[in-house]
Order: structure tokens, then C-alpha cells, then sequence
């Protein structure tokens, strides 16, 4: 029997049965009309020998001579017909007996295969059960299974967000930079320009040497000519995949945006070589059109749109005119400052050379500097695009929109705080009080109405008025430094020539001279070197320890850049040893001179 044929063993051996039975029907019913035959043959043999003895003695004379001819005619005839029908008969009985034996013997046979389909059916159905019994059990287990390892997991997320924060506490009483990287996709501009399309995937797929192995380890598989193929891992506080979005990388970012608001000063920096996706990750696809919109609109922003928006978010929770928000674009290139947010005598807006000084403090200034005042995101990003449009940019082989400055973006927060004796008394009627200042603040001629006279420095900025209007204030000034910094490069690789090469020059200076400021750090010498470049000598408050700094690496996934990779990563390791020590809190705030009216 065929499996799956859909035919039991009973229901085989039933029409077998009922064939044979047809059959031994058939066979009798023959039998039965052989018989009648017989017995009409010997009806006739009866009556013809009747005949013959009555008929004997009427024509005995006449007929003497001819009934031995007749006879013998008769004999002839009838005789074999009876010697057929009894050899049929005969065969048939016999066929009945073997028929008969045959049903019997499939009978037997049937009800034996009968009871072994059985015992095998009952067989199946204990190991059916059997079965049924083990993955009950199988079940049970892996659903405890299931759930200790779900308990697992969540005693894992805990203890690694446990760990973090740990971490975090470490780094904060360390003051250790907070190391970031991440990997972009493969691009076209990782092959050479005279490869076929199809020779650039299949050889890219074995060119992407540097890969995430998890969210805190980078591995790097280097295989330089004249080198022996090595590898290299390297661990920071986050690492990203080339397919992490950048909603992935802010919400990293995100909690030291709530660090400002409580105090501290914030410095997010982005480095890498050229092409390695810095301004990408900073400010988002390359576009000359305005990117002030929301971040929700615009998946692929990058950090300082959202940042903006998530800054303002959080001061919406504050009280109203509690504070006020700043905010200046400048550009290092070719180690000078510009101010990208500077007019000129007709309005509009070109980049001025500024100079950086130190203050009495022992801070870095810049003196002129233009503040612009902002109310919400929009503002702030439209100002923001100003500056970004008059950024210089060059193509090069490496990148078509290679940066050739750092960018310098300071977002300064303002708040206006109670003392503390006076603050049952000082706030009874402050939202009134707050509305006053806020209108006299953006209605001043100082504030930028109808775009003529923008704030000029700190000295010109709403704080002095502050400052000069009250004495039961005071006042909080913390600042967020975001920076894109121009990529460092290879001259051969990139095809710089000319003032293009000067400029490679001054960009890979002012990196090197950052590099070496960390290290002094690092190695706690007794001279910081920040005045050998105008980029570390700006951003000497937030390198120095005076705030939470993030520094992102950038880096490319292609054999083709390992060794601007390693050097990356190499950076990253280092700054990431640097400790400077605690960052303080801006707590120690200055009385204002405002009266309350």
C-alpha cells in the first residue's frame, strides 16, 4: 500500500473479499445451470430409452435390423455431451473448493494484516502520545527557558545601563572626553575613477575592512602594501554601524543638551579625514537650501538642527523670560577667524576677520564678535544657514564638498536667577516683570530690528542689560560649542595644488596642533600649547575642562582610506585617555544691577 494513497488494509481487504465472493457466486450460479442441463439430458436419455422399450414389441421385427444402428448413433452422440458436462462439473467443484480455500486463506490473511494494522495504529498513537507528552514538556522548558532569559536580558540592561552610568560618573570625575565613532557606508568615491561599475561592488565588498563588533568596539582589518595584513580593535562609549540613522546617533548625544540647562558648559566636536561624513553627522545632507524645519521632517539632520530644537524644547519648560538665547557662527580658515554672522555697511552678510584674545579671567575672547538673538529653532537655524552658505568649501578627488574651514557654532544660553534671600519677595509678580524686560530686550536698539544692528560683542549683548538694570538677579551663562571640523587629508590623495594645498596645509597644522594639546593635557605638562593655532586657542575653554566635550570620529569603511582610519581612530584613543579633572558647574554667578520695577 502506497503511502498516502488514502487506502486502509480493512478497506482492501474488504473488496477483495467481495470480488471473490462475486466470483464463487458466479462459479455456483454455473454449476447450478450444468446440473439442469444434466438432469434435462438424462429427462431425455430416460424418455428415449422409454420409447424403446415400449416400442419394442410393435416393431421389434420390423425395426430388429436397424435399432443396433441407432443405438450406436445415440451412444455416439449423447455420450460424450455427458462425459463434457460431468468434466465441467467436476472442474467446477473442484474450482469451488479451491475458490473456497482461497477466500478462506485471504480471510485468515486479511484479518491477520487487520490485527498487525492495528497494533501498528495503537503503536503509533502511544508514540503519538509520547510525542505529544515531550513537547509539552519541551514546551514548558523552553518557555521557562524563555523567561529566565528574558529576566536575563532585562538583568542585562539594567546592569549595563548601571555600567554607563558608572561610566559616566567615572568620566565625569575624571573629566575624560567622551569618544564617539561612526562608520560611514561605502560611497563611489572609495573606488577609482577608471573601474567598472561591477568591479567597484565586487571589490568594495572586500575592501570594507573597518566594522562595529558591537556598540562600544570597533575592528579594523589593515592591509597596507608592504605591510603585513594586521588587525586592530578599539573601544570608546559608543561606536555606530554604517546602517545606525542619525535619530540613533542623537539620542546619544540628547542627555548632555539637559546637562546645559543645568549648568554646564557643552562642546560637541566632529573629526575625521575628508569624506568621512563629519559635516554629514553636524548639519545633514549637503544642500544649499535652508534646513530650518523640523526634525521630524527631516530625518536625515544631523546633530545641530536637532540639538536646537531639543535646547529650545527645554527652555519652553522654563518660566517666561527667564532667559535669553545667543547665538554666533564663525569659521577658522587658513588659521584666522571669521565671523560668518558680520554685516558689512549695506546689510548683508559677510564673513569679518576677527582676532582672539585672553581675558582678565584667563578665557578666551573674541572681541567684536556678532551675538545674534534668537527665539526658537527656526531662528536659530536660519542663522546658522547664513553662516554655513559663506563657509569655504573646495572640491577635491577625496570629497566634491570638502570643507576647508572648522566651523564654529555657539549657541549661549542667559538665565536670569533668583538670589536666594530675595526670592519669596522677587517673584511675586516676575511674569510681569519678565514680559517688561523680554519686550524692552527685543525691542532695544541694540536687538537686530529690521536687520541693521546686530549685537556686536558680548559687551553690546542683553545680558549687560541685565547687568546694569537690576541688583536681586542674578545672572547664569552657560554656552554649547558645536563644531565641525574640516578634515584632515592626504595631499597626494586628495590632488591638492596651489592655494588648495595651502589650505590642506593650514587645516592638517591646526589638527596636528589639537592632537598635541590633548596630549599635553594627557601627559599633564605645566604648558598647554593653545596659542599654536588659532582653533585650539578658541576652543581652549571647553578643551581645558571648563565643559562636557564630545568628540565624534568620522571614519571611512574602505581599505582605500585604512591609514587616515587608524589615524582617526588613534586620535580618538588618545583624547579618550585625557583626564582634566571634574568640569565645574557655572554656579558662581555675579549679582545684577537691575532693579525690579
Amino acid at each position: 500500500m502506497r503511502p498516502g494513497s488514502g487506502l486502509t488494509p480493512s478497506f482492501a481487504s474488504d473488496q477483495r473479499i467481495r470480488q471473490l465472493e462475486q466470483k464463487l457466486r458466479a462459479k455456483e450460479e454455473r454449476i447450478i445451470v450444468l446440473e439442469t442441463e444434466n438432469a434435462l439430458l438424462h429427462l431425455k436419455l430416460a424418455a428415449v430409452m422409454n420409447q424403446r422399450i415400449t416400442g419394442k414389441t410393435s416393431s421389434e421385427e420390423s425395426n430388429s435390423s436397424s435399432v443396433p444402428y441407432k443405438q450406436k448413433k445415440y451412444s455416439e452422440n449423447v455420450g460424450p455431451i455427458v462425459a463434457q458436462l460431468y468434466g465441467a462439473v467436476q472442474r467446477l467443484k473442484q474450482d469451488m473448493k479451491n475458490l473456497r480455500f482461497s477466500v478462506l486463506a485471504f480471510s485468515m490473511d486479511a484479518q491477520h494484516q487487520g490485527k498487525n494494522s492495528l497494533c501498528q495504529i495503537l503503536a503509533a498513537l502511544q508514540r503519538l502520545q509520547l510525542h505529544n507528552e515531550s513537547m509539552q514538556i519541551f514546551q514548558t522548558k523552553a518557555f521557562e527557558l524563555e523567561q529566565s532569559l528574558h529576566e536575563v536580558n532585562e538583568k542585562y540592561q539594567k546592569e549595563k545601563q548601571w555600567r554607563k552610568v558608572l561610566h559616566n560618573t567615572l568620566v565625569e570625575l575624571r573629566g575624560n572626553i567622551r569618544v564617539y565613532c561612526r562608520i560611514r557606508p561605502l560611497l563611489s568615491l572609495d573606488s577609482s575613477p577608471e573601474e567598472s561599475i561591477i568591479e567597484d561592488r565586487q571589490k568594495n565588498l572586500s575592501e570594507k575592512v573597518v566594522c562595529a563588533t558591537d556598540d562600544e568596539t570597533i575592528f579594523v582589518k589593515s592591509s597596507r602594501p608592504g605591510h603585513a595584513l594586521t588587525t586592530k580593535s578599539f573601544q570608546y562609549e559608543r561606536v555606530y554601524s554604517a546602517t545606525d540613522s542619525q535619530v540613533t546617533v542623537f539620542a546619544d548625544v540628547c542627555p548632555l543638551l539637559t546637562s546645559l540647562l543645568d549648568g554646564y558648559n557643552v562642546c560637541i566636536m566632529a573629526y575625521g579625514q575628508t569624506g568621512s561624513g563629519k559635516t554629514y553627522t553636524m548639519l545633514g545632507p549637503h544642500s544649499e537650501a535652508n534646513f530650518s524645519c523640523f526634525v521630524e521632517d527631516k530625518p536625515e539632520l544631523g546633530i545641530i538642527p536637532r540639538a536646537a530644537e531639543e535646547v529650545f524644547r527645554l527652555l519652553s519648560e522654563k518660566p517666561l523670560g527667564s532667559h535669553w538665547v545667543e547665538v554666533s557662527v564663525v569659521e577658522v580658515y587658513n588659521n584666522e577667524v571669521f565671523d560668518l554672522l558680520a554685516k558689512d555697511n549695506y546689510g548683508r552678510t559677510s564673513g569679518v576677520k576677527r582676532e582672539i584674545i585672553t581675558n582678565k579671567e584667563g578665557r578666551s575672547d573674541i572681541p567684536l564678535l556678532t551675538y545674534e538673538p534668537v527665539e526658537d529653532a527656526v531662528e536659530f537655524l536660519e542663522l546658522v544657514n547664513k553662516g554655513r552658505q559663506l563657509r569655504v568649501k573646495h572640491p577635491t578627488l577625496v570629497h566634491a564638498h570638502s570643507s576647508r574651514s572648522h566651523l564654529v557654532i555657539t549657541l549661549t544660553i542667559t538665565t536670569k536667577v533668583v538670589s536666594d534671600d530675595t526670592f519669596a519677595t522677587s517673584w511675586t509678580s516676575d511674569h510681569s516683570h519678565q514680559k517688561l524686560v523680554k519686550e524692552h530686550f527685543f525691542n532695544s536698539p541694540y536687538a537686530m530690528k529690521d536687520d541693521k544692528t546686530p549685537f556686536s560683542s558680548r559687551a553690546s549683548s542683553p545680558t549687560v542689560f541685565l547687568n546694569e538694570s537690576t541688583e536681586k538677579f542674578k545672572q547664569m551663562r552657560t554656552k554649547l560649542q558645536l563644531v565641525d571640523l574640516a578634515g584632515s587629508e592626504c595631499a597626494g590623495m586628495s590632488g591638492a595644488t596651489g592655494a588648495l594645498l595651502r589650505e590642506t596645509s593650514f587645516i592638517n597644522r591646526s589638527l596636528s596642533a589639537l592632537a598635541d594639546v590633548l596630549g599635553a593635557i594627557s601627559e599633564q605638562r605645566s604648558h598647554v600649547p593653545y596659542r599654536n593655532s588659532k582653533l585650539t586657542h578658541l576652543l581652549q575653554d571647553s578643551i581645558g575642562g571648563d565643559a562636557k566635550l564630545l568628540l565624534v570620529l568620522c571614519v571611512s569603511p574602505s581599505q582605500k582610506y585604512v591609514t587616515e582610519t587608524l589615524q582617526t581612530l588613534g586620535f580618538g584613543s588618545r583624547a579618550r585617555q585625557v583626564q582634566r579633572g571634574q568640569v565645574k558647574k557655572r554656579n558662581h554667578l555675579a549679582p545684577s544691577k537691575l532693579n525690579k520695577t
